[in-house]
């Protein structure tokens, strides 16, 4: 790692946050009992991590929780994908990760769980790990994380804010030409007669040309260096609400997590693993699907934020190789944003 500038939030820079409020830290985990870890390793030669995404509910007196799942393009290693879309729930924490660890950190992910106090009889248990690829800063084929890295992400697994940029999963990724990472953002929106929260958290690995409130932030115009070359080109989101929601209305809201992308820039190239997963902690009826223009409204506006927060928050990553990713100038973004009125 090489020093950056402090690095700041979308909001730090004045940017509004649309038609709803940011929740209090403006991250996954003002949804209620949200929590999330990261465990990260950074050396001459690795770049790379684990972050855990735990719904605290999760347990032996709750076993399931209902989620959905969308594709936006299946060039991907998502564990676990195909129980969460048959069955339209999740088991476990999400965890993210490099792409050749994947199988490491389920394994151990399903280690943890069958540990867990309630779980001695269990014989089935769905696992779900997403990743993408860190290989451009990241001895990716080393195949470092398993069960130490696993505990540790789940062990810091924390509410309040989340650190985020090169950490975790993030540590080693590339978006849009910069430096990328974990970000995350939420929302407070109003449903039919309730308010609920909404939030993301991204790991965003993926290629196109930045654009911040439709302001084009080009990494060959921001940065004087050649801009950092995307690996594997994916991104994974996971929303999170609680609101009552089932597994159907939240596949409705994993789509528009994934419509998020095109908001940033995302090219969409034919080598982008991109998926995203909704899931709710939320109790109660599902309110009617003609109330939910709001929800899925905040679900673009929260994944977007979250999409830029990951490269804002970044710092430079550097492998002993040579490959260098850049952090996203402030400076300059802010300048760009100026003058265009946007703050």
């Amino acid at each position: 790692m090489t020093p950056d500038e402090p690095r700041s939030r979308l909001a730090d820079l004045g940017v509004g946050p649309g038609a709803f409020t940011r929740g209090r830290h403006n991250a996954i985990t003002d949804v209620s009992g949200v929590l999330v870890g990261h465990s990260t390793v950074h050396t001459d030669r690795l770049h790379t991590g684990v972050t855990a995404i735990v719904p605290a509910e999760l347990g032996a007196e709750r076993r399931w929780l209902p989620a959905g799942l969308a594709v936006g393009n299946g060039y991907g290693k998502l564990v676990g994908a195909t129980q969460l879309q048959e069955l339209g729930a999740v088991e476990t924490p999400v965890l993210l990760t490099s792409t050749l660890s994947v199988y490491r950190v389920a394994d151990a992910l399903l280690g943890h769980m069958l540990e867990q106090p309630g779980y001695e009889r269990t014989t089935t248990l769905n696992p779900v790990v997403g990743e993408t690829n860190d290989g451009f800063l990241s001895d990716i084929r080393s195949r470092p994380l398993g069960d130490a890295h696993v505990s540790e992400a789940l062990t810091a697994a924390a509410g309040g804010r989340v650190a985020e940029g090169s950490v975790g999963a993030g540590a080693g990724t590339v978006a849009l030409g910069f430096k990328g990472g974990i970000g995350t953002s939420s929302r407070e929106v109003p449903v039919g007669d309730g308010r609920y929260t909404i939030g993301a958290l991204v790991q965003s690995n993926f290629s196109g040309t930045l654009s911040i409130a439709g302001v084009p932030m080009p990494a060959d115009e921001l940065v004087s260096a050649p801009p950092a070359e995307t690996v594997g080109n994916s991104c994974m989101i996971v929303v999170a609400t609680d609101a009552p929601l089932d597994a159907r209305q939240l596949t409705r809201c994993a789509r528009r997590a994934i419509f998020a992308l095109r908001g940033v820039g995302s090219d969409f190239s034919q080598g982008s693993g991109d998926y995203a997963i909704a899931f709710s902690v939320g109790n109660g009826m599902p309110p009617a699907d003609a109330t939910l223009s709001p929800l899925l409204h905040a679900t673009l506006d929260a994944v977007e934020e979250a999409l830029i927060n990951s490269i804002l928050m970044a710092t430079t990553q550097v492998h002993a190789d040579g490959n260098r990713a850049h952090a996203i100038p402030l400076a300059a973004v802010h300048s760009r944003l100026a003058a265009a009125g946007v703050i």
